[in-house]
């Protein structure tokens, strides 16, 4: 273990710990172990049914929403948990695509997610094909009330957009930013096209440059199975995984002589700004 860090910005936050089932069978004498900044999270259920959460010599609060367990580690969120209204929306599909174990920090993780920048390459013949590479421009904006990051009218042609998709298309995304931890897509629903499937990305930090990326589907899909679902993604994400693994730098940069960003990447830009102007201290290289 190491020492708890005394940034806010993941102190105050809540932070995601877990599928809640995985508590199911949990007690205060059995409990889940997980790791979250550096610290050993023990987290149990209640006969009650209320969640506790250990973290040394901090009581956390802690609360169930949309299938997770969320800490905050302060005891004291400067926020409430962000809103997923889509997560409520009667006719949604909902499916966890589980955790996946990164040795990289958490920020480098959002940020990937919000590169359409390397789906030619990384993500050949499924997000993205050569020689289709442009990223063509995109509004970002931050929110005055809620200060989340937004990016809207990104377009992208992709051979294979979901595991529903039977040809090539051209995505409609939305981006948003909800906390440094986490993100979500929304994107065009290929069975239906005038709707939008969410994906929402939440990052574990277990330490500064190691995490745990958590997939939630809310989908408009009645045909495939978990199974099918849940493998495309995990595909998506085993083709990240490397690349994110081989930086040099496993924690963010915020500087941008450390890595020149181009124009495709001015959400990735906007994110690091957002950052900075938090006072973002933890798993920011410095």
């Amino acid at each position: 273990m190491t020492t708890l860090t005394d940034d806010p910005n993941v102190l105050d936050e809540w932070l995601i710990a877990g599928a809640a089932s995985s508590l199911a069978h949990s007690s205060a004498g059995r409990p889940v172990i997980t790791g979250l900044l550096g610290q050993q999270a023990a987290l149990w259920r209640e006969p009650d049914g209320a969640l506790r959460c250990r973290m040394g010599t901090l009581t956390p609060t802690v609360q169930e929403r949309y299938g997770y367990v969320w800490v905050c580690c302060s005891g004291a969120p400067a926020r409430p948990l962000f809103a997923f209204p889509e997560y409520d929306e009667p006719g949604r599909r909902i499916v966890d695509c589980g955790g996946i174990g990164v040795a990289v920090g958490g920020l480098r993780v959002v940020e990937n997610f919000l590169d359409m920048g390397h789906f030619p390459y990384v993500h050949a013949d499924f997000l993205g094909s050569v020689p289709r590479t442009e990223v063509v421009p995109y509004d970002v904006r931050t929110d005055a009330d809620s200060g989340e990051i937004w990016a809207s009218n990104c377009r992208f042609w992709q051979p294979i957009t979901s595991a529903s998709a039977s040809g090539g298309v051209e995505a409609q995304y939305i981006y948003r930013v909800a906390q440094p931890f986490t993100a979500f897509l929304y994107k065009t629903c290929v069975p239906r096209p005038d709707k939008q499937d969410a994906i929402g990305l939440f990052v574990q930090p277990v330490d500064q440059e190691r995490c745990i990326a958590w997939c939630l589907l809310v989908y408009f899909e009645d045909e495939l199975t978990d199974t099918d679902l849940i493998g495309f993604q995990q595909t998506i994400f085993g083709q990240d995984k490397p690349i994110l693994e081989n930086h040099v730098l496993k924690r963010l940069p915020l500087e941008g002589r450390l890595e020149i960003p181009t124009r495709a990447d001015v959400m990735s830009v906007t994110y690091r700004r957002w950052l900075k102007a938090r006072g973002m201290r933890y798993s920011v290289h410095v």
